[in-house]
């Protein structure tokens, strides 16, 4: 990014630098929280884009989980957030997540980025008590607080459910899911990173809060059929109707993948198209072909 716009980038990570770019500095500030000291990394910072998160625990063994997820999701955020204030940061700008806004929605019905928040798991709560305290921060010092909240991430080198199936899809697997007409939105990361970019210096962003996705939403159905063409490799789906889907994953105690895979999930971009005269630059059918052009040489 900083060789594209013109800018020195100062990378912060907790304990490894692999894969980050050779011309960015590296600060390593090991684990993140309350106590982290993060003044090294911010002198002569103009602008913070904070995506370190507590995230995807799909296991979780705490006995309080929403007090872990504080721990680094808001605590660990405030505190950065305070000490860049103090540094002189003129802008903060904060990845949150759709979770604030919930976890699902009526198709033809999206979350628009001033809907009220209604985040139902400790991640999405988490997300939404920092976007609190860094509101409150702005109003406190003046520094200006953006917030961005993604839907769905993909792209090269995408990890967990994604993966996943793009695995199956390589392998020829039939899949069950060649019925589902529900509509989700999902963003490219070269198109987050696009509208990262555009929030460090544009004037309307500030103190704002948007939602970003490649303004085309997607049934399961047809993002595996898209996605296996990418892939090469077209998808064998099975039409066995949602009901019935959602019935047996409830029953092997999977509700909450079948809801995925089933409900709709979509977001409403007109704020962010008209305040920043923004528009996603990559299209759907380029950004699934990079996805997997880039698992397929990944894998060999």
């Amino acid at each position: 990014m900083s060789a594209e716009v013109g800018v020195e980038t100062v990378a912060v990570v907790r304990d490894s630098s692999v894969g980050l770019p050779t011309h960015a500095a590296i600060f390593r500030v090991g684990e993140i929280g309350a106590d982290t000291d993060w003044r090294g990394a911010l002198e002569r910072i103009d602008a913070v884009v904070h995506c370190a998160a507590r995230v995807h625990v799909m296991r979780d063994t705490s006995s309080d989980p929403l007090a872990e997820f504080r721990q680094v999701n808001v605590n660990g955020t405030l505190n950065l957030a305070e000490q860049a204030a103090r540094a002189g940061v003129r802008r903060f700008i904060f990845i949150s997540s759709v979770k604030v806004n919930g976890e699902g929605t009526e198709s033809g019905k999206p979350y628009l980025a001033d809907s009220p928040p209604a985040p139902l798991d400790p991640y999405g709560i988490s997300k939404m008590e920092a976007e609190q305290g860094l509101r409150a921060l702005a109003s406190e010092t003046g520094m200006e607080v953006v917030i961005i909240r993604p839907v769905l991430v993909y792209g090269p080198g995408v990890k967990a459910n994604f993966r996943s199936m793009m695995s199956w899809l390589s392998k020829g697997v039939p899949l069950p899911l060649g019925a589902i007409h529900n509509s989700r939105s999902l963003v490219a990361l070269d198109n987050l990173v696009d509208l990262i970019v555009t929030c460090i210096d544009h004037p309307n962003a500030a103190n704002q809060t948007f939602l970003v996705s490649d303004a085309e939403d997607l049934s399961t159905t047809e993002l595996l059929q898209r996605m296996g063409r990418a892939l090469g490799k077209p998808a064998r789906l099975l039409p066995v109707p949602a009901p019935l889907l959602r019935a047996g994953a409830t029953l092997l105690g999977k509700g909450a993948v079948a809801q995925r895979l089933c409900g709709s999930l979509q977001v409403d971009i007109s704020k962010t198209r008209e305040l920043l005269g923004w528009t996603p630059p990559v299209s759907v059918h380029e950004a699934l072909r990079r996805t997997a052009e880039h698992y397929l040489a990944q894998r060999g």
